[in-house]
């Protein structure tokens, strides 16, 4: 997929994690909203770690524009409600919520940002609303993915879901799973209707890391108590159930059927675990299992950090992140040593990472939640 010319492999379960089909809602404990601690540090997540994720989150702070949000490089560019949104999330991953936290302010500027551009694309008479606002976000339905899955995270910790802005945020977030499930596109009765989403609404057709994109925000909604039509939950992980090829792996469309990408198949796994199904390992059973089990060989064998160098390096790692993360164990203890010190050797003298050729906010914003899953702050990433 393309951003102005230049190769973007976003997607999902950013997760990448993703919706469950049946999937309890999960409440924000008090570690959920504080920064976090500065002298005892997780495991694995060493001085100097620490220190290149609060130079990060010093690049993404002041490059916010006046207006709340960010473009891909920064102040200038495109994209604005994707990178507000991946930079929010970012913040958040610190402790950091739009009322409380080092980093409250720039968040509940980002959130404004995000709010405003969903309100200012709502038809007069119509319910559904696209969160990627009037205009800048090329293939939009990236935008409103992201943005439904930043703007869930702020509503699952907004201290009074009674107030203005937490009222705003429930009406943007119903309007915006109505689109989304109105968008879903249909591989017919054969299949049981599985469907995907592509980069637009009205097209319906179907494209990988958009679908997991658009799972993972469903599944942040469903998990802050915003209604999600059970059916569009189970068509989406029907699809992706399509989508695995022999080798394990997840194809990049159901309806060209081409070979297994790993950035896809790693995007898959956070999704297939948050979704209930998992493999052997993680106490899933029968043939569900056996397939989950193939799609982790396959991401083992093709995604660990020091593996070959691809054009979507971070978009992949962000999603395989994600799927070690909640796999744990082992699994965990070889990967995050591995990803936290390629980053390392990766990071900019002012603290940005230049992500997949996309831009800095990108980067930075995608390196720095890499960097603090071991916190454990964000819902959609927990275990």
């Amino acid at each position: 997929m393309r951003i102005n010319g230049v190769m973007l492999r976003m997607g999902v379960s950013l997760v990448l994690a993703t919706a469950a089909v049946v999937i309890l809602a999960v409440g924000v404990s008090p570690r959920q909203t504080q920064a976090a601690p500065s002298k005892i540090l997780p495991k694995m997540i060493t001085k100097d770690t620490a220190r290149r994720i609060e130079r990060g989150l010093k690049f993404l702070e002041r490059t916010q524009r006046h207006d709340g949000g960010w473009l891909n490089a920064g102040g200038y560019g495109t994209y604005p409600v994707v990178m507000t949104s991946l930079a929010g999330l970012a913040l958040m991953a610190g402790g950091s919520t739009p009322e409380s936290g080092p980093y409250a302010k720039t968040v509940s500027k980002a959130l404004n940002f995000v709010l405003n551009s969903a309100e200012s694309s709502r038809q007069k008479g119509k319910k559904e609303i696209m969160i990627t606002g009037g205009g800048g976000e090329h293939r939009s339905m990236y935008g409103h993915g992201f943005g439904m899955l930043f703007l869930a995270q702020c509503y699952g910790v907004e201290g009074d879901k009674t107030s203005d802005r937490g009222k705003r945020m429930k009406a943007v977030l119903e309007g915006a799973v109505l689109l989304t499930a109105k968008s879903q596109s249909d591989l017919g009765a054969a299949k049981k209707h599985a469907g995907g989403w592509t980069y637009s609404p009205g097209s319906r057709s179907d494209e990988g890391s958009v679908t997991v994109t658009q799972l993972q925000a469903l599944r942040a909604c469903r998990n802050v108590g915003i209604k999600v039509p059970k059916t569009t939950i189970e068509r989406t992980v029907l699809y992706l159930k399509y989508c695995q090829k022999s080798d394990g792996g997840i194809c990049y469309s159901a309806r060209s059927r081409g070979s297994s990408l790993p950035s896809i198949s790693a995007a898959a796994v956070a999704c297939f675990y948050s979704a209930g199904l998992y493999d052997r390992r993680t106490g899933g059973k029968g043939s569900e299992a056996e397939m989950v089990e193939k799609l982790v060989a396959y991401c083992k064998k093709h995604n660990m950090p020091n593996s070959r160098r691809s054009s979507h390096y971070f978009y992949t790692q962000f999603y395989m992140a994600q799927a070690m993360y909640q796999r744990g164990g082992k699994d965990w203890k070889e990967y995050f040593p591995q990803i936290r010190d390629k980053l390392a050797g990766m990071q900019m003298p002012d603290g940005n990472w230049n992500g997949d050729g996309i831009g800095p906010v990108y980067g930075t914003a995608i390196a720095t939640m890499i960097l603090q899953l071991p916190y454990g702050y964000l819902p959609i990433m927990q275990r």
